[in-house]
């Protein structure tokens, strides 16, 4: 049997799931292509120091590789749950990742957002692996949007040495399409990095290959609220299940697994006449396309799974500590393929009329790069074999 692609994914995950679902997402759509495209198996390490990561079916061939957690206080990143300063637990995970990195020998190491993790936790895991293995190929995974060019280019800044970062980042991948939001145009991509771009599309199709049946019966309409985890979407969850429910349907609202046990109750104490509202559900993807209308927060994740979609979106942005959304939000707004609502704007009255308005109709998104999922597999063959160049 020919030797497998070996693959790791790191993400540096402190508070809520998205970087650690997008390379999942990922994983999944790499362990099915890439067979195809290459001729060998594929085994993968997914890194990642959130526990709830491992509720995520995995693909075959890949495996979780825990990191110790770290969440994000007042001051910053801080230990999760080790009795340990934030020193210490730096160093051991990245002593943690060079051992994975050196002696699982990866043909590609796909970074999420962050190319030196947590504290700069990758950098000396990637500087020996670069010296020991320079044929592995080290691609940086942004979402298409970073923050204002102002704070992105402070963030670069503080990564210090930008001709090191360059020699160990082989390809960047913006997870979008370069017609709604382009990171390189406006500035938040550093030079040396935005000549090595390649636009893949929204990670949107694709993202449930094997999605479970949906819960609630396709017949009863009904409207839908997520907000993604739940780390940080009380506010919204809250307003949105105090609306006015538009006549003949219900309206679930998803809470997420990490909102807080009193957060949640404050939700099911606002929730109107025909508001369900449920921590989790069984496939959200599924839900969000059988649903007559959907409100969301701004999330990459939550976004591309309503973009992969025609159902009518009201998405409400988080706007502190990041503009992340917001920049999003509009781009998509400007474009047609949402609808946004300001948090200053927010109220029961504001969700309830979109609501009423927009069950009553779909919204076309068929002119956005949604296929992210099947091109990156095609990118992954061609950077570690370049004769198949053509095939990306």
């Amino acid at each position: 049997m020919s030797e497998p692609v070996r693959i790791v994914l790191y993400s540096h995950d402190s508070t809520g799931l998205g970087h650690v679902r997008r390379n999942l997402s990922l994983a999944h759509h790499l362990a099915l292509a890439l067979p195809r495209l290459t001729g060998r198996p594929v085994a993968g390490l997914l890194a990642t120091g959130l526990p709830q990561a491992s509720r995520f079916p995995l693909p075959e061939g890949f495996d979780w590789l825990a990191l110790p957690g770290v969440t994000k206080g007042e001051g910053g990143y801080r230990p999760r749950h080790l009795d340990a300063s934030m020193e210490s637990l730096v160093d051991l995970r990245s002593h943690l990742l060079e051992t994975a990195l050196l002696r699982f020998a990866p043909d590609l190491v796909v970074v999420d957002r962050h190319p030196f993790g947590v504290r700069k936790e990758l950098r000396r895991p990637l500087k020996k692996l670069r010296r020991r293995r320079p044929e592995t190929r080290v691609v940086l995974g942004l979402r298409e949007v970073l923050d204002a060019p102002k704070v992105a280019a402070r963030e670069w800044a503080d990564l210090g040495d930008q001709e090191l970062l360059a020699g160990l980042v082989d390809e960047v991948w913006v997870y979008g399409d370069r017609s709604v939001h382009d990171p390189a145009a406006t500035g938040e991509l550093p030079p040396a990095l935005a000549r090595r771009v390649r636009y893949t599309g929204y990670l949107a199709h694709g993202r449930d290959l094997n999605p479970p049946p949906s819960r609630w019966d396709a017949n009863v309409p009904f409207v839908l609220t997520t907000v993604g985890g739940g780390s940080d979407g009380a506010d919204v969850a809250r307003v949105a299940a105090a609306a006015p429910v538009p006549e003949g349907h219900e309206h679930l609202v998803v809470t997420g697994p990490q909102m807080s046990a009193e957060d949640r109750a404050a939700v099911r104490a606002a929730a109107a006449p025909g508001a369900i509202v449920v921590e989790s559900v069984s496939g959200l993807s599924p839900h969000i396309t059988t649903a007559s209308a959907v409100v969301s927060m701004g999330g990459y994740n939550s976004v591309c799974e309503i973009l992969a979609t025609d159902t009518p979106a009201l998405v409400v942005p988080r706007e502190t500590p990041r503009t992340e959304q917001l920049i999003r939000a509009r781009s998509l707004r400007r474009v047609g393929a949402l609808d946004m609502l300001r948090e200053r704007d927010l109220t029961p009255e504001a969700v309830g009329e979109w609501l009423a308005e927009a069950v009553t109709r779909r919204t076309d998104r068929s002119t956005l790069l949604r296929d992210g999922l099947a091109r990156v597999p095609h990118l992954v063959a061609s950077l570690l074999d370049p004769t198949q160049e053509g095939a990306a």
